[in-house]
């Protein structure tokens, strides 16, 4: 089991492997995620693009999307031999697509087939494999519910759940507004963890400071940050000394900027444009004078087909350089 005090999400779109190298600056032992990834892009796309990670990034797991059995097997295997850490199985995203392919929080109501699903992926390979769940979905919404699902999946061999603390309502409300509109239960997180205190329980949704971090981890195992930490990178940057005993120096937000010059110079070799990598770390300056005028100028100029390091190196003379 890795020690997942702190992790930020798995955030479509979002944490690809540039940003995790990113975050991977800001903070050395948080427990990153990648972008849920379906089955079928593994078995059947391009397998490199999506699984593909910089060494720098781990601790790391992959989170997958699917309800086929011998393909989350495969999937789980595959995982294993690229190097993954962990591998995750999306059981929280309540979009539209998701359930059209018959995963994510919609397999909360079919607990033997995800029994089944953890088994398997628990037989293939010898890395840990985590569920991602919600508290409930829709009327299936009740502790007694709750606590019968895990119950169920422990007994298939999973022992490390992340629980995002609001049920889905998967008809009539977006992704965007179920993370938002359905209440906050942390209690009953709390109460998971209480009663099967054998299990690893992280706890997922509305956390925003490394001080909520702290209150929560007196009821569980780990937290996991989402939007937050996309949005405020830096405030990562205490983590390792607050829950890894690590009391590294920190490099100021100047430093992790001047840091991944020779990452961005890399990957523009490969063709990688320059706002693929700009775009994840726009934020390394909120609440820093100067922010304003470093995200509009990035947004103006790193998207040019001749934008290089040159771009980036201005930016930074628009900004505090503050720790």
């Amino acid at each position: 089991m890795l020690n997942s005090t702190l992790s930020v999400a798995p955030m479509l779109d979002w944490t690809d492997r540039h940003e995790r190298y990113f975050l991977r600056l800001i903070t050395k032992h948080t427990l990153l995620y990648t972008e849920m990834v379906t089955t079928g892009a593994i078995i059947f796309g391009e397998r490199d693009r999506y699984l593909q990670f910089n060494n720098e990034e781990h601790p790391l797991a992959l989170q997958l999307g699917g309800s086929d059995v011998k393909h989350l097997a495969e999937c789980t295997k595959i995982a294993e031999d690229y190097g993954y850490d962990e591998v995750n199985l999306n059981l929280g995203c309540p979009s539209n697509r998701v359930q059209n392919g018959s995963f994510g929080a919609c397999m909360m109501a079919e607990p033997v087939l995800v029994a089944e699903c953890i088994a398997a992926m628990k037989q293939a390979a010898s890395i840990p494999v985590t569920a991602k769940i919600r508290v409930g979905i829709d009327d299936k919404d009740s502790f007694e519910e709750l606590e019968q699902f895990v119950s169920v999946l422990h007994e298939a061999g999973c022992d490390d759940f992340i629980i995002h603390a609001r049920k889905a309502i998967l008809k009539g409300l977006s992704p965007k507004e179920n993370r938002n509109i359905p209440p906050l239960k942390y209690d009953m997180v709390y109460k998971i963890k209480a009663l099967f205190p054998q299990c690893h329980i992280s706890l997922n949704g509305g956390v925003k400071m490394l001080q909520e971090v702290s209150e929560h981890l007196k009821h569980v195992d780990g937290v996991m940050m989402g939007r937050e930490a996309y949005h405020n990178p830096y405030l990562l940057s205490e983590a390792d000394r607050l829950f890894y005993n690590d009391d590294h120096t920190i490099m100021s937000r100047h430093q992790i900027v001047e840091s991944m010059f020779p990452y961005i110079e890399k990957q523009m070799k490969q063709g990688v444009r320059l706002q693929s990598i700009v775009r994840h770390i726009l934020g390394i300056f909120q609440g820093v004078k100067g922010t304003k005028a470093w995200k509009r100028f990035l947004s103006e100029n790193a998207h040019k087909s001749d934008a290089g390091l040159d771009v980036l190196q201005h930016a930074l003379t628009l900004v505090d350089d503050i720790s």
